[in-house]
């Protein structure tokens, strides 16, 4: 799929840095739909397919948190956070609530482009690979689906989180420090993005039902990052 075919929403309030990063974009190819508030996103991602959302935190009429989670609540698509905070908590609130990654201002235009670049190149697989299906118990992760189910019912995640799942899951009891994760689901290595991996990880276990204090396939391993385990195997 060429950058032509990609289309993404980008909403900020801020018409210098949207105009930047449309033009960045845009000179990578892809197809910019540049809006300046909450309201004007929901209504443009209700009326068109998209294939990335970068999105602002803080926006006039609709606050980036209300619209990350209403895209979120209907699609999958992978989002990029926008934030002015410089909090390391305050940042992680746009990963909470579904988002796949985040830059804090002032950021380069062209460290945004690359995170564009490498979020597609998870999230839009051009080859046909082969079936791959990893089953644990009740967990079955469909990879060459993109599909993961939990009691034979399907779990909806974000692209960073099956990502995530699937780097551990293919190595059961391998542990991955959260650097490694960063740069294996990230597709960079940044320092300082370590909690990124925590949040997903959050979020991961909530969906797949997989209780912290007394997990069945995620593990942390304290000081160092996590590793998967396959709960078949310890019974046998």
């Amino acid at each position: 799929m060429s950058n032509e075919t990609r289309r993404i929403l980008l909403v900020e309030d801020e018409k210098a840095i949207r105009d930047a990063v449309a033009g960045f974009l845009e000179r990578d190819n892809y197809w910019v739909t540049a809006v300046g508030d909450g309201q004007e996103a929901l209504e443009e991602f209700g009326r068109h397919h998209f294939d990335l959302v970068v999105l602002d935190l803080m926006l006039p009429r609709v606050p980036g948190e209300n619209v990350c989670r209403a895209i979120r609540d209907n699609s999958d698509v992978p989002i990029i956070m926008l934030t002015a905070k410089g909090d390391v908590g305050d940042r992680i609130i746009g990963l909470e609530l579904g988002a796949d990654d985040y830059l804090v201002k002032p950021f380069s235009p062209r460290e945004l482009v690359a995170r564009v670049r490498a979020l597609l190149r998870r999230a839009h697989v051009d080859s046909e690979p082969q079936r791959e299906v990893l089953e644990f118990g009740e967990l079955t992760i469909d990879v060459s689906g993109h599909k993961v189910l939990v009691n034979g019912e399907e779990v909806d995640l974000t692209a960073s989180e099956f990502k995530l799942l699937t780097t551990l899951s293919r190595y059961p009891g391998h542990v991955y420090t959260r650097m490694e994760l960063v740069e294996k689901v990230l597709g960079y290595d940044f320092e300082g993005y370590e909690r990124t991996i925590d949040s997903h990880v959050k979020n991961l276990r909530a969906k797949i039902g997989d209780n912290p204090r007394n997990p069945k396939w995620l593990h942390t391993v304290h000081g160092v990052g996590y590793r998967f385990e396959d709960p078949t195997k310890q019974q046998g």
